[in-house]
């Protein structure tokens, strides 16, 4: 992986998105406007960007035309970036597999108060399903909520399951009526 990735998606030219290394804290990247940093609880909560005297409990923020712009960190969990198609609203979500499970995608969406066909997602760089073990609680979470989901977990020999978050993600974002994906490629992983 490189030290930056620039968000390969059909977005308006005036949002920049994209990913980077903690290792490239030195890069000079092209951001205008301040960041608007969350204390990541992995949950369902979303906040409007701006300035916030403490970083806010959230895993998610929007914004527009605020001067602030949507920052999100992520380990192996699933960094989604959304933006309309004019390019007025934007978002970014943290979602690991606790975050996918409490709604936290379905609680952007109906923040950013746009019609979801009418916006567009990316989806960075995560672990991907063959090296993202989990327990059969996680997926009987999933798989109790929406049967149709057990098609994104693989049984393994010791009696885990390995997990597609990208796969989970594409689904809910589907189910809301976003058809404009794109990423969902690159694994923090191996």
């Amino acid at each position: 992986m490189t030290d930056w990735i620039t968000a390969s998606w059909d977005a308006p030219n005036s949002i920049i998105a994209g990913t980077t290394l903690r290792s490239a804290k030195n890069l000079e990247l092209p951001l205008l406007g301040k960041p608007c940093w969350l204390n990541q609880i992995h949950g369902d909560s979303v906040i409007t960007a701006t300035h916030y005297n403490k970083k806010p409990e959230a895993d998610a923020s929007i914004s527009g035309d605020s001067g602030y712009f949507c920052v999100v960190q992520t380990a192996d969990c699933l960094p989604v970036l959304f933006c309309s198609n004019d390019g007025s609203a934007y978002a970014a979500a943290h979602a690991g597999w606790r975050g996918l499970a409490a709604g936290i995608l379905e609680n952007v969406v109906k923040k950013i108060t746009i019609d979801a066909s009418e916006l567009i997602v990316w989806l960075g760089p995560a672990i991907s399903q063959s090296s993202f073990e989990v327990g059969v609680e996680v997926r009987n979470y999933f798989i109790n909520y929406d049967p149709s989901t057990e098609i994104y977990f693989i049984s393994n020999e010791g009696g885990q399951w390995f997990c597609d978050l990208y796969a989970l993600a594409h689904h809910k974002l589907k189910i809301m009526g976003i058809a404009r994906i794109f990423g969902g490629y690159f694994c923090t992983y191996n």
